[in-house]
């Protein structure tokens, strides 16, 4: 399982590439600022990669809800451990295939007064990185709740266990 959600990673990776918001730089030959310098695009990009991770990871724990209902310690660690690969690797794929990092270079190659696109970041990584695994415990635990197998009830009052009924006093006989 862990596999499978980390190698669906790259798939995260790929879609918040494709939709997040670009943060535009400009340079003037000395310097490089932002283009817009009241813009969300920057927690933009992080709040898409949250939202997405979140879906990833909620489709990952209902896949292993019906794969597995009766669940288990080693699937939600399973879950655990592949979303933050997941995310690790949504998060490689992003940078990686996004925007030149180099920003000086960048700059220079595209010379003065052009706007280009900033290297895509994650700002709050750490963070991030949490949403994919949250989500999906939290929906296999909500399933597992809701929908998984029950445990047989105990029979308390079974016939050892059940309660004596009182005796009634006999009333003494009464002496002459």
């Amino acid at each position: 399982m862990a596999l499978v959600s980390a190698v669906t990673g790259a798939l995260l990776g790929l879609l918040w590439l494709w939709l997040a918001p670009r943060v535009l730089l400009i340079s003037d030959g000395k310097g490089v600022f932002l283009r817009d310098s009241e813009g969300e695009s920057a927690i933009g990009a992080d709040g898409k990669f949250v939202l997405l991770a979140l879906a990833f990871g909620a489709v990952a724990g209902l896949v292993v809800f019906l794969w597995r209902r009766e669940g288990g310690v080693p699937l939600v660690l399973g879950l655990a451990l592949g979303g933050i690969l997941g995310s690790l690797l949504a998060w490689g794929v992003g940078t990686y295939f996004g925007p030149e990092r180099d920003v000086v270079a960048h700059a220079k190659a595209v010379g003065p007064n052009v706007t280009f696109e900033a290297p895509l970041e994650l700002n709050m990584a750490a963070a991030a990185m949490l949403a994919w695994p949250l989500a999906a415990m939290i929906v296999h635990l909500a399933l597992t709740a809701l929908f998984g197998p029950r445990d047989p009830e105990p029979d308390y009052w079974g016939p050892q266990d059940q309660p004596q009924q009182p005796q009634q006093a006999q009333p003494e006989p009464k002496s002459l």
